[in-house]
C-alpha cells in the first residue's frame, strides 16, 4: 500500500521538464469542481454530513480504473507538517489546509490525478501535466468526471450548469491554469503590464501557491476566472490563446537579453549557480530566487551540466515540510536553512 513517505522517493511527473514549451510552462492544470445531489455544501454541512459526503466519495474512487494505485489520505489523521508536504506538492489547497473536520485528498499514481474531498465544494477533481498541455489534460479529466458522475450523482442544473458554493464556479465548474516562469519579463519590467491586461481579459494571475500569494521565484499562475456561460472547450480555447501570448513576450524579451546584455546575464546566471553550489546556510526565498535564475540559464542552454527536471524539482524540496519529511523530525528554522543549502549542494554536484 502507498503511504505519505513514498511520495519522497519521485517527485510528481508535473515536475519532470517535458511537454511543448516546458522552458517557459513548468505546468498546466485542469480544476473541475463538483457536489453531491441532497446534501448541503461544505460549509453549511455538519460533521455528519461531511462524513457522509466523504464515504460516499471514497467508496466512487475505489471502483474508478483511474486510482487503482492511489493514495487515500484523511487530512484530520495528518500532522501540520504533511499537511504542508502535500500543499507544497500542490496536491492540496490552502483553503483545504486549513478547514477543519472531515476532509481528505486522494493521489494517483505519479500525482498526475488528485481529488480534495470537503474543500470549498464536495469535491475538486485535478489534472496536472509538465508542459503546456490543456487538450489531452481536459480529455483525460473529462473521462474521469463521467466515471464518478455515474457512481455519485452530481448537483446540476439544466439552466446554470455544475452547482457549487462560489457562484463563480458555477456552470463548468472548471479551473484551467498554467504555471509560468516568466523572468525576463520580470527583469525588463515588462510583467506589470501584461498581468494587468491579463486581468482586463477577466483572467487571473497568482503566484507558486495560488490566490493571495507572491509570485516567487518569478513563477506567475495564470487561470480562467469566468465559468458560468462558456463551455468547457470555450474555456480552454481561451486559457490557451492568453498562455500562447505570455510565451510569445516570454520569448522575446530572452531573445533581446541575450542579443543586447549577454554577459550581464551569464555573469548574474553564473553568480547564483556558484551561491547554490557551495552555500552553508540558504533561506527558503533565497534559494527560490537563485534556483530561478540558474532555471533560466539551463532553459536558454548557457548552463548544460545539469537539467531541466533537477532544477524544477529543488524548487519544490527545499520548501519547509519537504526538508522535515527528508528528515524525518520537525527542524528549527536555522537547521532548515542549513539543511536547504546541504540538500541542494548534494543535488548539484
Amino acid at each position: 500500500m502507498t503511504k505519505l513517505n513514498d511520495l519522497l522517493k519521485n517527485t510528481g511527473q508535473w515536475l519532470k521538464g517535458t511537454g511543448a514549451n516546458s522552458d517557459i510552462v513548468m505546468s498546466s492544470r485542469i480544476r473541475l469542481a463538483r457536489n453531491l445531489k441532497k446534501f448541503p455544501f461544505t460549509d453549511w454541512a455538519d460533521k455528519k454530513n461531511q462524513r457522509a459526503v466523504l464515504e460516499k466519495i471514497k467508496k466512487a474512487i475505489d471502483k474508478s480504473s483511474c486510482f487503482k494505485k492511489s493514495l487515500f489520505l484523511k487530512l484530520d489523521e495528518l500532522s501540520n507538517i504533511d499537511i504542508q508536504f502535500l500543499l507544497e506538492r500542490q496536491l492540496i489547497s490552502r483553503e483545504l489546509a486549513a478547514k477543519k473536520g472531515p476532509r481528505a485528498v486522494c493521489i494517483s499514481d505519479k500525482e498526475v490525478f488528485s481529488i480534495m474531498i470537503n474543500e470549498e465544494d464536495h469535491l475538486r477533481l485535478q489534472i496536472i501535466q509538465p508542459g503546456f498541455d490543456f487538450s489531452e489534460s481536459w480529455r483525460l479529466i473529462d473521462r474521469i468526471d463521467d466515471e464518478l458522475s455515474s457512481n455519485l450523482g452530481f448537483a446540476y442544473s439544466s439552466k446554470l450548469g455544475f452547482l457549487t458554493a462560489c457562484p463563480t464556479n458555477t456552470g463548468t465548474g472548471m479551473r484551467a491554469s498554467a504555471m509560468l516562469h516568466l523572468p525576463t519579463l520580470v527583469i525588463n519590467k515588462r510583467i506589470e503590464k501584461i498581468l494587468e491586461t491579463i486581468t482586463k481579459l477577466s483572467f487571473a494571475a497568482r503566484g507558486l501557491y495560488g490566490e493571495g500569494t507572491e509570485a516567487a521565484g518569478n513563477f506567475f499562475q495564470i487561470s480562467n476566472q469566468i465559468t458560468l456561460g462558456r463551455s468547457e472547450t470555450d474555456i480552454i480555447n481561451d486559457i490557451k490563446r492568453i498562455i500562447k501570448q505570455v510565451i510569445d513576450h516570454e520569448r522575446d524579451s530572452r531573445i533581446r537579453l541575450l542579443k543586447n546584455n549577454l554577459l550581464e546575464v551569464e555573469d548574474k546566471i553564473c553568480r547564483a549557480y556558484g551561491i547554490l553550489k557551495n552555500a552553508r546556510i540558504i533561506s527558503s526565498g533565497e534559494a527560490i530566487s537563485l534556483l530561478s535564475t540558474l532555471k533560466l540559464g539551463v532553459d536558454l542552454e548557457l548552463v548544460k551540466s545539469i537539467n531541466r527536471s533537477l532544477v524544477n524539482e529543488l524548487f519544490v524540496l527545499v520548501q519547509p515540510a519537504h526538508l522535515q519529511k527528508i528528515e524525518g523530525r520537525a527542524l528549527t528554522p536555522e537547521e532548515r536553512d542549513m539543511k536547504r543549502a546541504q540538500l541542494i549542494r548534494k543535488r548539484l554536484k
